[in-house]
Formats: C-alpha cells, structure tokens, sequence
C-alpha cells in the first residue's frame, strides 16, 4: 500500500498539516521531509518502533554506523555534544542551517551523560569520530522538527530525484507502507547529498564533498563586515578603508593579517552606480590618515552581499530601511554606525567637512570594533 501524501504548499492548511506530521512522529512514525538536498525519511530515535523503522529503511549494512540526528535550529546541537569551543560555535554560526552535516568529537563523560538522558545506547548516538547532526535550510523541516523535543534521525528516501523527475508518487510507490507520511514540498533545491565535515579543535576536515566544496566552505567561514550608505562614494568606502586599518591595528598586523584572519571589509550604496570613484574629498581627507582610498570603486547594495555579511553597518535609519526591504530576515545583523543618529552626507562640502567625517567615523569604528568577532 502506497503512503499517503501531503502537498504541503497546496493543502489549505499549512499550519494544520505540519502539526499533524509532528504527530505522528511523536507516536513512533515515519514522516518523509524535504530538506534542500534531498527527501529524508525521519523517525524520532527514542522510539523503539521508529528505531527499528529506521534501520529496515536505510539497510546494505548501514545499521552498523549510527544516525545523523537533524535539528530545528542550530543551537540544538549543544544538547548533545557537551560545551563547544569558539570555533566550533562559528562553524555552527556560519554553516547552518544549510547542506553541512557536522561530525563533533564528543568526550567519554558527554557521551555517557547524553546517552543516559536520552535513554539510548552510546551507539546509538556515537562512533568512534563523535556524533553527526544536520541542520536543514528548509522550513518545512524546521516547522515539523520544532514540534518535537526527542532526537530526530533520518535516512535518505528513495532515488534521488530532482526537477522534472521529482515525484511524490513515485516515492510512495517505492516505499510503500514502509513510511506513513509523506510531506512533498517539490523538487529540493539542491538534489545532491550534504557535505560531511569532522569538527576539530581549530578547523574542520571535509570528510565527503557534496553541495559544497572546500573553496566554499571557506567563503562561508569568513567574518564580512559591511558598511551601506547612498552612492558608496564617501561615508560607506571611507567607513570600510578606516575600520581595515582600526582591524590591523587590533592585531597588530597587516593586510595580509586580515586574509589570514578571514576578515572582509566591504562597502555599498543603496543607490550607488558601479565603478564610480570616491569623491575627491574623501580621498584627501583620508591621505591626511594614510590611507589611499583612489583605487576604491562604488559598488550597488544587492541581496547576495547582505547574505554575505556577518554585520551590516549603515550611515542613517534610511540605509537600514533599505537593507531590510532587500533581505527583511537579517534584521539582528544591521545597526546604524552612529547609534544615537544619523551621519549626515558630505556630498558637496569642503574637504574640510571631509576631515571632521573622517574623525567622526573612526571614533565610532573604534567603538565598534568590541562587537565584531575577530
């Protein structure tokens, strides 16, 4: 017998639908759910049926390597690996939700306190690399997950199908009765298994490449720091040039410092035209500093380098405005530079009002500094 399907974004009743996937995973079923790799089929691991579900699933000996637990939100995963170093919570911070599966090390004393509350065999949980956990940038996963406080495990479902040859119904055939719900949220974005990292104490070994490649991986793992104003000719790429030098100062390095580091420092307008030069003013206002701004280049604001930026500065309330029309969700990353006000816009006053700018903004850069993670 066929499982039966849920078109999830055609059912009338989102809200309704999620809740009842949630329930029958908390009674010891199995829910097929999407993720933005492939379908999974989740079963929550506490239970002895969804357990032994799970396991007649995924089969061809697997049954030997303990489940990837998902989780509805990335700080989950400290519920079962113990305290996380500085660098394991960036990994979290700048890799999830997304197509990463994360191998942690797990001490002895954690495994056994983790396994004990959990109410599982450590094997269950843990080899000998640690425990894997995923976070999934899909919110159908993330809405029915939430629902459940018990560790959630899943095992790919059926063939790997993407676009045009995605088909619910071709999956409940395939799995019969062997899953009771299936949530079809069409095609996944991505249809190609996640990327497996081994967290390590100061970095990470990609254990099997999938969405991303170490050269991503890399790009996601970087701190950007990006400052907005209107035409990214003056307050922005002045901003961007004096909080470089304030950054190499704090670690007592250089340019090179910084790459080491990982640190992006960026500029934008919200109405800015590509390519235009800094206003002369603002190039001799920050010659005075040593700085040479005559090679920047003005670059628009768009929706890939707010993504990119871990915190977004802006020269007034307006900026904000127009950051958080573009991408509304990234409303904890955006302040105003100045946070009791505005700086006002320079364009067409004397170099002289340039210099007084220049002061200003490396006062409040400097107060700013303490907020990003270096």
């Amino acid at each position: 017998m066929a499982s039966e399907i849920i078109s999830i974004f055609s059912s009338g009743d989102y809200e309704a639908q999620i809740r009842r996937a949630g329930g029958v995973l908390r009674e010891g079923g199995i829910v097929v759910l999407p993720t933005e790799t492939l379908y999974g089929a989740a079963g929550v691991l506490t239970n002895p049926k969804a357990r032994q579900r799970l396991e007649a699933l995924r089969g061809n000996g697997q049954s030997i390597y303990p489940f990837t637990l998902h989780l509805a939100r990335p700080d989950d995963a400290q519920r079962y690996v113990g305290p996380l170093n500085e660098y394991a919570h960036r990994l979290i911070h700048k890799l999830w939700p997304g197509p990463v599966t994360m191998v942690f090390p797990v001490s002895a004393s954690d495994r056994k306190e983790i396994a004990s509350r959990l109410n599982l065999s450590e094997s269950d949980l843990f080899d000998e690399q640690g425990i894997s956990l995923r976070c999934a940038d899909n919110i159908v996963a993330t809405d029915v997950l939430g629902q459940l406080h018990g560790p959630v495990a899943m095992t790919a479902a059926g063939p790997n199908m993407a676009g045009s040859q995605w088909s619910a119904e071709r999956l409940a055939h395939d799995l019969g009765d062997s899953v009771d719900l299936i949530i079809d949220a069409g095609p996944t974005k991505y249809a190609k298994p996640s990327t497996i990292i081994k967290v390590e104490p100061a970095g990470y070994q990609v254990l099997r490449q999938g969405v991303y490649d170490e050269r991503i991986i890399e790009r996601l793992l970087r701190t950007t720091i990006l400052f907005v104003c209107s035409g990214n000719t003056c307050r922005s790429p002045m901003s961007e040039a004096i909080a470089r030098e304030v950054l190499k100062e704090k670690l007592g390095g250089n340019e090179q410092e910084l790459e080491k580091r990982g640190i992006s420092v960026i500029s934008a307008g919200s109405f800015a035209m590509p390519g235009a030069r800094a206003t002369p003013q603002a190039v001799e206002a920050l010659k005075e500093l040593g700085i040479d701004l005559t090679t920047h280049r003005s670059r628009p604001l768009t929706v890939e380098l707010i993504h990119q930026a871990d915190k977004i500065y802006t020269m007034s309330r307006n900026h904000a405005m127009a950051v958080l029309s573009l991408v509304p969700s990234v409303g904890p990353k955006v302040d105003t530079l100045d946070p009791n006000g505005d700086i006002d816009d320079p364009i067409g006053s004397e170099v002289g009002v340039y210099k007084d700018l220049a002061g200003q903004l490396r006062t409040l850069i400097e107060r700013r500094v303490s907020d990003i993670v270096v």
